[in-house]
């Protein structure tokens, strides 16, 4: 199958290391990919904060670079969450004809990552081998907005070497939410404070989750206490070997 990346702006610019991870893991599992350089913002930022009028030019840009794939795929729940909840509304207040079928072509094209390889190939081990300590933190869009159910613990479950733990409290938030974080810092810290104490109760190594976005949040504390806990993007534990 040809697989066109959607990386997203987040994980271009600050963890490149997941989409190169992601490349390696679906090329391993017998696929090409193709990553269109014009690709930008999924809009979500400008979506949430009230912009929805400057969120459709990049509607329109997204159908436009990704209009010809046969399948696209995101290391990101909340940036596929976007697409499927709320592309069609975006393309419903602009008014255009064209923009409304073209996403509605385009929105079941669209995977994120582990919800792919579960639901779209009928894979759950990937071959993968990651001799860790790691639990799962399964973010607020994988679960409430995309709804990738277990997936992303089916994959892990079946990594060779790994030593999965549960997360106390997993499906609470983490206090991130893209600018809720800003907007209501104090909050914000208040919940990330109960997510890093239940990171921290499992003894775990790593910590996971298919969203940089929430491990950038959650990796910031566990750094300032020294806790000694990476944050890791799960494609990049899928895309380890023995090798």
């Amino acid at each position: 199958m040809q697989i066109s990346l959607f990386i997203t702006c987040f994980n271009d610019t600050l963890y490149p290391e997941t989409g190169q991870a992601m490349v390696r893991l679906l090329e391993r599992l017998g696929h090409s990919v193709d990553f269109p350089l014009e690709q930008t913002c999924c809009g979500q930022m400008h979506y949430n904060t009230g912009y929805q009028d400057e969120a459709i030019p990049l509607v329109r840009r997204f159908v436009d670079v990704f209009g010809d794939a046969e399948v696209i795929v995101a290391p990101s729940a909340s940036c596929v969450g976007m697409v499927h909840e709320f592309y069609g509304k975006l393309a419903e207040r602009s008014g255009d004809e064209n923009l409304i079928r073209k996403v509605n072509e385009i929105i079941p094209k669209v995977f994120e990552l582990t919800q792919f390889i579960v639901d779209k190939l009928g894979i759950l081990d990937v071959g993968a081998y990651y001799p860790h300590r790691v639990t799962y933190h399964p973010t607020c869009h994988s679960m409430r907005v995309l709804r990738i159910g277990d997936s992303p613990l089916k994959l892990l479950r079946n990594v060779k070497g790994i030593d999965l733990v549960e997360l106390p409290g997993a499906e609470e938030c983490c206090g991130f939410g893209g600018t809720f974080s800003v907007k209501n810092a104090d909050t914000s810290m208040a919940m990330l404070g109960d997510k890093v104490r239940h990171v921290k109760e499992t003894g775990a190594e790593v910590c996971s989750a298919a969203d940089n976005s929430c491990l950038m949040h959650i990796g910031g504390a566990l750094s300032r206490q020294r806790s000694g806990v990476k944050p890791v993007h799960i494609a990049e534990i899928l895309a380890s070997t023995e090798e």
